[in-house]
């Protein structure tokens, strides 16, 4: 694959990790206060899953534009 092909999404990658990001992180503001009035014993909430959704997404964006580097890295020995 060429360098023009990779950069763009190596590009891309690192859009969806900062958008998963800080949609976890409003998540996590969100589930910090509606916990204070919850029972701790009912489960986790809508927005504690959604944060744990969220963190799972950024890691597999991660996981993406390391190995995009990887490839580019090895295509330009």
């Amino acid at each position: 694959m060429s360098k023009f092909v990779l950069v763009p999404i190596i590009v891309i990658a690192m859009v969806y990790v900062v958008i998963s990001l800080v949609k976890g992180i409003a998540a996590f503001l969100q589930s910090t206060r509606a916990e204070l009035d919850d029972d701790p014993a009912a489960g986790p909430s809508v927005m504690q899953l959604r944060q744990n959704e969220m963190m799972f997404s950024r890691i597999k964006f991660q996981a993406l534009a390391v190995i995009v580097v990887a490839v580019l890295l090895a295509a330009s020995r």
